[in-house]
């Protein structure tokens, strides 16, 4: 089983590109470890993550460097030659949804817009945690 969940910041705004057949969106995810290091401070990870299709569209038209947003997908691998004959190894997660986070005032997005993704229940953020 290949399914991952992430919860982050972008560290940018989104890149997106229009295929032949289809939109592409690559963002980086700032996702905060659940510790700190020897120094006392938070570290966080940078995940990258690509968007297809109508994942992509909402990723291009809702978010913006700083957003915070949950993530649901898969991890890949691959891999290709640069232009300098070198092989290059890239690790990703291929976003299937996206949720965006934060108050309802910087939420633009309706819950019709979200992409639905078999095998995960809907996560109501706003419950009071007890």
């Amino acid at each position: 089983m290949n399914k991952t969940i992430l919860i982050g910041r972008l560290t940018k705004d989104p890149e997106t590109k229009t295929t032949a057949n289809s939109q592409v969106t690559n963002i980086t995810l700032a996702v905060d470890r659940n510790f700190k290091n020897a120094n006392g401070e938070k570290e966080a990870d940078f995940i990258p993550v690509v968007a297809w299709g109508k994942t992509s569209e909402i990723l291009d038209k809702y978010t913006a460097k700083g957003k915070q947003i949950a993530v649901f997908g898969r991890i890949q691998t691959r891999n290709y030659e640069d232009k300098d004959g070198r092989r290059v190894y890239v690790t990703e997660v291929v976003a299937d949804e996206v949720q965006l986070l934060g108050s309802k005032s910087e939420q633009d997005l309706n819950k019709s817009d979200l992409v639905p993704m078999d095998g995960f229940e809907e996560i109501d953020l706003d419950l009071p945690f007890v």
